[in-house]
């Protein structure tokens, strides 16, 4: 009888050690890396962004963010006649996206923006550096368009974001 316990006593601990070792295994992880490759892009974006992880990931998507009033009707611009602000709250309301998935800025790898009037482009690059800070920025694409959603919107974006589930 004493034999049986400390066998199962045994049993018990090893299949403890195990399992705490297989979940320590799989425990997420996720690494970003940021490259610049033309000293021009350094500071205004990255050319490119790898990203390696083990374990459990989620992907976050973000589609065509830009000015509209979240509270208003449809097709109510904020700041309708001013680049820069629109810019400043799209950029906003990526963030708080983010935050109610779990991520940040930080966890952006990819944005696509899109704006309908190139003259703008130093506005869009002084919104986009104060709204990622110091952080490396990602790999992102601007487009010049006719025209977004609605009448009056100036810019529109696209995010890409990765974190590990944990």
């Amino acid at each position: 009888m004493i034999k049986k316990a400390i066998f199962a006593a045994a049993l018990a601990c090893m299949i403890s050690a195990l399992s705490t070792a297989a979940s320590a295994q799989t425990a997420p992880s996720f690494e970003k890396k940021n490259y610049n490759y033309a000293e021009w892009a350094k500071g205004r974006f990255s050319e490119a962004v790898t990203v390696t992880f083990s374990g459990p990931t989620k992907m976050i998507f973000l589609a065509g963010i830009g000015a509209e009033e979240e509270d208003g009707k449809p097709g109510d611009i904020r700041a309708k006649d001013d680049f820069y602000a629109q810019c400043k709250y799209a950029h906003d309301k990526i963030k708080r996206a983010l935050e109610k998935n779990g991520a940040g800025l930080n966890d952006i790898v990819k944005t696509v923006s899109y704006v309908t009037d190139m003259r703008y482009v130093g506005d869009y690059g002084r919104c986009r550096s104060e709204a990622f800070g110091t952080a490396p920025p990602p790999a992102a694409t601007l487009l010049n368009i006719v025209q977004l959603a609605w009448p009056g919107m100036m810019i529109e974006v696209d995010v890409t974001a990765m974190v590990a589930v944990k």
